[in-house]
């Protein structure tokens, strides 16, 4: 389970003013074991800034996250041994096979040779890579290096899992087979979040949605409660409506 309280932060503003831009404000939300925890917003409303304070990327200068209990600033090694992530840069070690790329970062979490061996053969076939599982990865496609970023992300089998826009660039078949794996995750009782912009991706696949816009959370709830909040049948219309309104649904 993953917990983000009152979480905020600024950047340097740029120009003469020099005044700083807040891109996350008083964000908050809890994301839950066996369930998936959308965070959907348009582009710069915050949500790769919030997920890098997650998985301890930033530090917050407000707030704090939990990650299954254990504060991210009291002790980040802990919590990252408890995250997997795909963050937004996911590039991989060219001049690598997938499965080296996969060992190296077993091997980073102390994880015996056997274990590696066990859980890179799990995550092959979970994400369809046993077909480019020992080629080098220069020339890789995207879907394949996304895939490879993601099983290398959780070789160390994280009971939480948090991706930065997993699909995109993907094609329609990787982008399937994804949200099939997506869906095992939580079918493990795992805490999985992902941000995206794509409304088919969150109405597909999300047990609860946080809706942020401009650093701030303006919604949060299952997509039938944000439905009913806006009065609007279609998810992407009641997106729309909440965008444009500061009210907030807290359910």
């Amino acid at each position: 389970m993953i917990v983000a309280e009152h979480l905020r932060k600024t950047f340097p503003g740029k120009g003469k003013d020099k005044h700083p831009v807040i891109a996350v404000d008083d964000v908050g939300f809890q994301a839950r074991d066996g369930e998936i925890t959308g965070l959907l917003g348009p582009n710069g409303a915050g949500k790769t800034t919030t997920l890098r304070m997650l998985y301890t990327l930033m530090r917050p200068e407000s707030g704090r996250v939990l990650v299954d209990g254990i504060d991210v600033a009291a002790d980040q090694a802990a919590a990252r041994r408890a995250l997997g992530v795909l963050p937004d840069a996911r590039g991989v070690y060219k001049r690598l096979t997938a499965r080296e790329n996969v060992r190296y970062f077993g091997e980073l979490h102390g994880l015996s040779s056997a274990d590696i061996d066990a859980r890179t053969r799990a995550l092959a076939e979970a994400l369809q890579m046993t077909d480019f599982l020992d080629r080098q990865t220069e020339g890789f496609s995207q879907g394949q290096r996304t895939k490879t970023a993601i099983a290398r992300a959780l070789v160390h089998d994280p009971r939480n899992v948090i991706l930065d826009e997993p699909t995109n660039g993907l094609d329609v078949m990787t982008t399937r087979g994804l949200r099939g794996f997506l869906r095992q995750l939580r079918e493990e009782g795992r805490c999985v979040i992902f941000s995206s912009h794509i409304m088919q991706e969150v109405a597909a696949l999300c047990d609860r949605i946080v809706v942020i816009a401009q650093g701030k959370v303006v919604a949060q709830g299952t997509p039938d409660e944000l439905r009913a909040h806006t009065g609007r049948d279609n998810l992407e219309d009641a997106f729309v409506s909440l965008i444009g309104s500061e009210e907030g649904l807290h359910a």
